[in-house]
């Protein structure tokens, strides 16, 4: 999937898009995530353990959500119609600007749950006939590719098959980093931005569509 300069472009402005979403998130929820599921999980394991019912219920919640948005980015996908990266990213789009919209109006928990659908949708952006895609909104798998394909490369494969991997890791930190900002600076309001990020994206997909 990361086979062409304009996927590897994609996806690293996906990956600082989840970066930014969910620093802003993180702040937001005081530890837990809007996209990093495995944290979550561990998060309500070690709550469970510690007896902390609400927290744990708080992240199982949160990782229902993401499913849920995995589910309809799937939904989209393979419906086989036309456009369908566009629309993955148009929904997601929505979906951000329906969370900045509550947030306006005081629904921060309503805000906070558009959010999570939005990220586990965006995983969809590559799922290719009904395969599992490239994960945007996390680079656990990516550090491992990475770790995987410079040993590729010093036993003699690809000299640089890992660095595209690395770009992931290093565009999820830098929207991290810009999150964070923004929310120190506008609350969750900073997710205006996210949303017109992400419908910007959908009409470069749209017109760049091969």
């Amino acid at each position: 999937m990361l086979d062409s300069r304009r996927n590897v472009a994609l996806a690293c402005a996906l990956s600082a898009l989840a970066g930014y979403v969910d620093g802003i998130g993180y702040l937001h929820l005081g530890g837990l995530f809007v996209s990093f599921m495995s944290g979550n999980s561990t998060r309500m394991g070690v709550s469970l353990a510690h007896g902390h019912w609400q927290t744990a219920a708080e992240a199982f919640g949160l990782i229902a959500l993401f499913v849920a948005g995995a589910a309809a980015g799937s939904l989209i996908v393979l419906g086989r119609g036309p456009h369908r990266q566009p629309l993955v990213l148009l929904a997601e789009a929505l979906l951000l600007a329906a969370a900045a919209l509550a947030y306006s109006t005081g629904q921060s928990n309503v805000a906070i749950g558009a959010i999570v659908l939005a990220m586990g949708l965006e995983n969809a952006v590559f799922q290719i006939d009904g395969g599992a895609g490239l994960g945007l909104t996390y680079v656990t798998g990516a550090l491992v590719k990475v770790g995987q394909l410079i040993a590729a490369a010093l036993s003699g494969g690809a000299r640089w098959a890992w660095a595209p991997n690395l770009l992931l890791w290093a565009a999820l930190v830098a929207g991290s980093v810009g999150g964070a900002l923004a929310y120190a600076w506008v609350n969750l309001g900073a997710i205006w931005l996210a949303a017109a990020a992400a419908l910007a994206l959908s009409g470069m997909v749209a017109v760049t569509a091969r």
